[in-house]
């Protein structure tokens, strides 16, 4: 029987409550002085934990991990929702290299250097290697929007790509790595099979979870527009948790689902989108003031020195090395040279430390220190480097501020008629013709037209091109029909 303290209750909202609207002020700060937020969120975590003025002891690993996971979780759908198929596919087979064979190669070359310089058993350095071995291209363009600067042609899509994808593939070495140094019997072989499989179930889970949910969003109308994000939220947990359930990557799971559902004509996508970008927000500041609630500030000096040879060794040495086997000659030399320097380490990487120290591997407290050391260094030195980085090899470019839609795709109850997104498709028959020309529905209306930066209400003589974004008013019988006219 549980027993709750109301009085104790009251204490901690108001303590969460105070924590929370900080890291909101912590991230207008970060928008203004290039600071990447992350680090402020770090830094309000340990001031106030047990050695910080707010002196709240915090000392459980399995809980942080357990808050990490379910944040990572929808922080990675987030972030599939946010990138445009349409923008990684071209860039697709290096992202995809990046995220798998580069993270294997950064772990390998970073492990090696650990296992040296901590004087490690070679296993428990190459598990350190997987650990800090993912990186946060969600730091990089926060810090990049701060200073008004975009990054040039394929650039961004390839991190963006990356960085969502290479979460899983760190996860998965992690995981492996702990069972080999913990359990007998499990050889390099069987840790190769178990990350095949994980990998292929996770696609899988993915693929599936979210043809449901774009099936759905498509075919049932909700009378209460609140629920849309509620099914995405039942989407997301769902994902996760039945696909690790089977022995699959939850974690690439949901960055697949998030992925194909942000790239699919959906009705209240806007709202969707908005909605988890708010979550993704939310969960970013709870999980680096947990994990900076965890740690103890007096033992980093301690890690110090080792910390920075790991770092200098993974910046300088085994990021180069993997973007160089990697991408292909097609990549030019500046590009190479900036996505090499962007390799910045962020949540997952702390959020792994957690996993050593929850299945009681040796010298776990000692690569916890060392791997928050090495990501609060990583985001110091690189976060705050990158713009003149950019501008340096000559691969940054103005950044186009954002421009909301002036209206959104929600179901109006008054006029049974509903607001619905699409893009023009390359092969599609709307493409290359006239409105007029097209042999619209009679209560379909095309209310506004974007094409790259632009937004204008497009006339009958308006000729639509591929990569056309539309805003539709319809009937919902007549949408299926629509997406066929304009997306093919």
């Amino acid at each position: 029987m549980l027993t709750l303290d109301f009085g104790q209750l009251e204490t901690m909202l108001i303590i969460v409550g105070l924590l929370l609207a900080a890291g909101v002020v912590a991230s207008k700060i970060s928008a203004r002085s290039g600071v990447p937020a992350l680090l402020l969120f770090m830094g309000l975590g340990m001031l106030a934990g047990s050695e910080g003025p707010g002196g709240i002891t915090f000392d459980e690993p399995l809980v942080a991990q357990g808050v990490g996971i379910v944040a990572l979780a929808f922080i990675l759908f987030a972030g599939g929702v946010d990138t445009r198929w349409r923008d990684v596919r071209p860039v697709l087979g290096s992202g995809l290299l990046l995220s798998t064979v580069g993270v294997a190669v950064t772990a390998g070359v970073t492990g090696a250097v650990a296992t040296v310089v901590l004087d490690l058993p070679w296993a428990v350095g190459l598990l350190v290697g997987a650990i800090v071995s993912s990186t946060d291209a969600a730091a990089v363009f926060s810090v990049l929007r701060s200073r008004s600067i975009g990054l040039r042609g394929r650039l961004r899509p390839v991190l963006e790509l990356e960085s969502g994808s290479n979460d899983p593939m760190a996860i998965l070495l992690t995981i492996g790595l702990i069972e080999w140094i913990t359990l007998d019997g499990v050889g390099p072989a069987r840790a190769v099979w178990l990350l095949a499989g994980q990998l292929l179930l996770g696609l899988v889970g993915g693929l599936v979870v979210a043809g449901l949910l774009v099936l759905v969003l498509r075919r049932f109308h909700l009378e209460q527009q609140g629920l849309y994000p509620v099914l995405t939220v039942a989407a997301v947990v769902l994902t996760y948790a039945v696909t690790a359930e089977v022995g699959g990557s939850g974690f690439l799971a949901v960055y697949v689902a998030g992925l194909i559902v942000g790239s699919a004509d959906v009705a209240h996508k806007r709202r969707l989108e908005d909605f988890h970008d708010a979550v993704a927000w939310f969960m970013q500041i709870v999980l680096f003031l947990a994990l900076g609630l965890l740690v103890f500030p007096t033992q980093l000096p301690a890690v110090a020195g080792p910390a920075v040879v790991i770092l200098l060794a993974l910046m300088l040495l085994a990021r180069p090395l993997a973007v160089l086997v990697c991408l292909p000659r097609g990549w030019s030399l500046p590009e190479r040279g900036l996505i090499a320097w962007v390799g910045l380490r962020g949540a997952a990487p702390i959020l792994l430390a957690t996993f050593p120290m929850v299945a009681g591997v040796d010298a776990a407290g000692t690569i916890f220190d060392v791997v928050f050391f090495v990501v609060l260094l990583s985001v110091l030195i690189q976060g705050t480097t990158i713009p003149p980085v950019a501008r340096r090899l000559g691969v940054d470019a103005p950044l186009s501020p954002a421009q909301p839609l002036a209206v959104e795709a929600v179901h109006q109850d008054v006029t049974d008629l509903e607001l619905v997104e699409l893009e023009v498709g390359e092969h599609a028959p709307a493409a290359g013709r006239r409105i007029l020309e097209l042999d619209l529905p009679e209560q379909a209306l095309i209310v506004l037209l974007t094409r790259g930066d632009d937004r204008a209400i497009p006339q009958g003589t308006t000729k639509l091109a591929a990569g056309d974004g539309l805003v539709v008013l319809a009937d919902p019988a007549d949408v299926d029909g629509l997406r066929e006219l304009f997306s093919g």
